[in-house]
């Protein structure tokens, strides 16, 4: 039996009443993109059959994106070594010919150091997403919501971190003024937020937001023979901030819910997403961010993209999301506190039932590498419930060593091309040069100001929020002052607008949609 057979992935054999295991099951191609769960207990395999999906996929010419929690995923860019407990597996499960290959693989990191640096920017992160990373309430989440807005129609670029903070910054020194437009700006919640992007700079977050941005057509590579790339994100230093390994895949995840196109339903999979520790998406968070996880994970399979979460217990995952998840990989889970028991019963109604055996009983009982699987065939209907002896992975079983991890990144299609920051003009160099054009005036002598150099509008001059509404009863005087004043407004804007336009245009329309769903959400 070879690795993929007529769209198919072959994952391993079902065992017969006898206890041999003959029956050889498999993963359709075209039903792949319905979605899938992998879950059991702390050693039972969950991360070999993770890597035996993803060489599959692969094979079959399916890019795949998946996180690499401990450094062990790392092993598919490098050929296996036939070991004697994996000859003997691939004998038992029939895996003829059992060839020992390694993988394209691409390697990436958030920090920059075990593989290349993964960026977004704040405008394309969002409110909604950037909330939930600091932990905002709903009153800071407002905040974040009119901050958005000041920055789209203001022309002001929000990058990195340090663009969020100097708009900030402004928004509680124009807090009277923008109130009445906007609504209530606390400077209090302002205060909070800054605080908790201070906090959030402290874990490292500041190198996940910049540019260059990572574009989405890099991790859907096909290499020359074929075979989909592995994109394995280094997620170890990761785990050490939960929260921004969970905001940062569900923003992965919207962004290939915006930007692919509406395909319906292929012969394989455009590209499969893997969720490693799934429960981290889903702990805590909102009734709303969980409504719109399921919304994408719904809509998303018509962009040919299937997604895999991967987790310890079917009870991390909300029941709106389980419906959506029609392939299931089941190892051994523990029954020893109430909790877990439920669990096992949970695992076991979530499947078709198969009359050889009872399936809560041989939940508990699986040994390691072993499964029960069940997979949409026919017509999309699930299959029963087999309990299934998993395929040995074809790659290393194991990491790389650092010297081949290098090896990948300075070889690989992408050297070089995300590795170099750049910096170039946003919203803190706007709003510092605007400030600092204002300081001449504001010591000239009293007799020589006016009431408008006494503003913090004045100082930071931000497109939309001049003086142009003021009552027209001022000094005619006045008049051709504030005309050349709006015109310097008008020429900086242009300017700074000039230099960023097109992907301020990119952004500003493309985020529309992934707002409408994952962004800017009234309450």
């Amino acid at each position: 039996m070879a690795m993929t057979e007529d769209g198919s992935l072959f994952l391993g054999a079902s065992r017969k009443a006898d206890g041999s295991f003959n029956k050889a099951e498999f993963l359709a191609l075209k039903f792949a993109n319905r979605h899938g769960l992998v879950t059991g207990a702390t050693g039972t395999g969950k991360t070999v059959t993770l890597q035996v999906l993803a060489e599959g996929f692969s094979a079959a010419g399916v890019p795949v994106f998946c996180a690499d929690i401990k450094g062990d995923l790392s092993g598919i860019g490098a050929r296996g070594e036939p070991r004697d407990f994996l000859l003997k597996r691939a004998e038992e499960v029939g895996l003829e010919p059992y060839a020992m290959t390694e993988f394209p693989v691409i390697f990436w990191d958030l920090f920059g150091e075990k593989g290349h640096r993964v960026r977004t920017t704040v405008a394309e992160m969002g409110p909604l997403l950037l909330a939930r990373l600091l932990d905002a309430t709903e009153a800071q989440e407002g905040v974040l919501n009119i901050a958005f807005k000041i920055a789209d129609e203001g022309g002001l670029a929000l990058l990195d971190l340090k663009d969020l903070q100097a708009l900030l910054t402004y928004m509680a020194e124009q807090a009277g003024a923008l109130s009445a437009e906007y609504g209530l700006i606390s400077k209090a919640s302002v205060g909070s937020l800054q605080r908790a992007l201070l906090l959030l700079e402290r874990q490292g977050a500041e190198h996940f937001f910049g540019e260059p941005a990572l574009a989405i057509s890099d991790i859907m590579r096909i290499d020359a023979d074929g075979r989909g790339t592995i994109s394995v994100l280094a997620a170890d230093r990761l785990m050490m901030n939960p929260r921004l390994y969970a905001t940062f895949l569900l923003w992965l995840l919207s962004e290939l819910f915006e930007e692919l196109p509406e395909v319906g339903d292929l012969d394989k999979p455009k590209l499969v997403f893997f969720f490693d520790e799934a429960h981290l998406l889903f702990k805590d968070a909102p009734k709303i961010l969980i409504e719109r996880v399921e919304q994408v994970v719904r809509l998303i399979r018509s962009k040919g993209v299937g997604v895999y979460f991967v987790t310890q217990n079917p009870l991390d995952v909300p029941e709106s999301v389980l419906a959506q998840l029609g392939n299931r990989v089941q190892h051994a889970l523990r029954a020893y506190s109430p909790r877990e028991q439920k669990a096992v019963k949970t695992a076991a109604e979530t499947f078709r039932p198969n009359p050889d055996f009872s399936t809560q009983e041989a939940i508990t009982a699986l040994g390691t590498g072993e499964a029960l699987v069940s997979t949409l065939s026919g017509k999309g209907a699930p299959s029963m419930v087999e309990r299934t002896l998993i395929r040995p992975p074809s790659a290393r079983v194991g990491p790389l060593s650092d010297a081949e991890r290098q090896s990948h990144l300075t070889t690989g299609p992408l050297s070089g091309v995300y590795d170099e920051t750049v910096d170039r003009e946003s919203a803190y160099e706007i709003l510092a040069r605007r400030a600092g054009k204002a300081v001449a005036p504001q010591q000239a002598p009293a007799s020589q100001q006016t009431p408008e150099s006494d503003s913090a509008a004045s100082r930071w001059k931000l497109p939309g929020f001049g003086h142009e509404d003021e009552a027209p009863a001022r000094e005619e005087s006045r008049a051709p002052a504030r005309s050349r004043q709006r015109e310097t407004v008008v020429e900086a804007a242009m300017k700074s607008a000039a230099r960023s336009l097109a992907s301020q245009v990119a952004n500003q329309l493309g985020r529309a949609l992934v707002r409408g769903i994952l962004g800017s959400l009234k309450r």
